[in-house]
This record gives C-alpha cells, structure tokens and sequence, in this order.
C-alpha cells in the first residue's frame, strides 16, 4: 500500500483512531529515557490530526503512565488517550483518571517486582552505564550507554536471574532494552481496548520497534500500520523516520478535513 493509498482509505472513515507509539516513533531515541519529548515536526502533526473530525488520537508506550504522562507533557486537559505498560494502564479524557486494565498490583506482585529489581541492580552494578528503569509491572535493562562489547553480558545476567526465579514473567525486547513483566498485556491488547472505547471503525497504528508488531499483527481489513524506520514488519506502509511520520499524519489531518466538510 503506498502513503497515498492509506491516506485515501483513512481519510473516508466514519470514526478514525489514530495510535501512535512513542520513543523512536514520536521522540528521538535517547540515551536518556525521561529527556524524551516529541519532536517539533511530531507535536504538530499530533496536534493537527487531534484536530481534525471525527477523530482520536491515542499514544500507545511500553512506559509507565505516569512516565508517559511526563515526557508526552500531557496535561489533565488533553485530548489524548493513553495506554501506558504494553496496554496494563489507561488514560481518558472523560475523567482524567488513571485506570489498570486488570487491578492494581498486589502486595505480592509488588513484593516481588521490588524483590527482582534489586536483585537485578546488584548484577548490573560493576557495569559502566548500566541501570534498572523501574516500571509498574516489573523494570527494564536498558543498555544504550553501555560499550557495546558488555551488552550480551549484561542481558544475559538478568536473563538468568528472571529464568530462575520468575520464568512466567513476559520478556520483551526493543531498542538497546529488554524488559520483564509480570503482566502479559501487549500493544495489540491495548489497540483492542482503544478500538472499543473509541467505537473506531478505522486504525492508524504507527510504530518503531519490535513491541510495536503486536499491534501492527492485529489490524483489520480497512485499518493501516506504519512502520517508522528499518526492520521486519507486518505494517502496510513504510516511513524513513519521525519527520516523514510526521508529513504522513499533517497530510491526512488536512485530507480529513476536507473529506468530512
């Protein structure tokens, strides 16, 4: 499917939801997660395809919601949904309010993600650059800011920790990251809840990264993946980086527009 062809099919739906990912898709990645924010170019065409009829916009992020929260500048009046940790965490404009898809963690989930994660600082302690990013349902091993000769290592040690002791929890991989969960949800999970939530007839579904491809297998007839950037993919249309993403969604809040006048 060409830009075109996309632009055209979605520019007709009668209730459109566009779900955007986050890092590497809206933001640069960088070495330094919560510097993240939207680039100039991203927050426009966010802004733009918000504005446009019949029409929501929701971002779709392997943070924490509260993180999300931050580094989107999202404020308690803004239009956006959010779906925070692979979809185990909402957002709504209705009452500004954070909603766990399946309840709070427990007292024992909570005892033993807190358990992990320590554990998982200690291994990654002697390693130059090496940290824990903590979630709500587990934690991440980012390893951007280290020598690219340590990272096999560095993984490979809390691999072996998380097999011994938590071998049920999910494992993700990404750019420079791995992550554990407790929580099973995937980006495909929280697609499907925007898509009822929203009544959506038609989905827009960009992303960059491997978790991305949840989503990006679960579209429907009528519905468009994009995938920003190199890699295998299961999206119909393909887009060189965040300021072509960019162009793609300007192009289609104006065509909207027009379309639905």
């Amino acid at each position: 499917m060409t830009i075109d062809d996309a632009i055209a099919s979605l520019a007709r739906a009668d209730r459109l939801l566009v779900a955007l990912d986050f890092d590497g898709t809206l933001s640069p990645l960088v070495d330094d997660p919560m510097s993240a924010r939207m680039a100039p170019a991203a927050r426009a065409a966010v802004d733009a395809i918000a504005s446009s009829p019949d029409t929501t916009v929701a971002l779709v992020s392997g943070r924490s919601l509260s993180d999300l929260r931050v580094i989107a500048e999202h404020g308690d009046d803004s239009v956006l949904l959010l779906a925070g940790s692979h979809g185990a965490e909402h957002w709504t404009p209705a009452d500004g309010t954070r909603h766990p898809a399946a309840g709070e963690p427990t007292a024992a989930e909570r005892a033993e993600r807190d358990r992990l994660r320590a554990e998982a600082e200690a291994l990654v302690a002697g390693v130059p650059g090496a940290w824990i990013e903590p979630k709500t349902f587990g934690f991440a091993v980012p390893s951007r800011t280290v020598a690219a000769d340590e990272r096999a290592e560095l993984h490979a040690r809390v691999d072996a920790l998380m097999a011994a002791q938590a071998p049920h929890w999910r494992r993700r991989t990404g750019h420079h990251i791995v992550e554990y969960a407790f929580r099973a949800e995937g980006k495909d999970t929280a697609l499907a809840w925007l898509r009822a939530h929203t009544g959506a007839t038609a989905v827009l579904f960009a992303g960059d990264d491997v978790t991305d491809e949840d989503a990006l297998g679960s579209l429907g007839p009528g519905d468009v993946g994009v995938r920003v950037g190199p890699g295998q993919t299961s999206a119909s249309v393909r887009v060189a980086g965040i300021p072509e993403l960019a162009q793609m969604l300007v192009r289609l809040a104006h065509e909207r527009t027009r379309t639905r006048e």
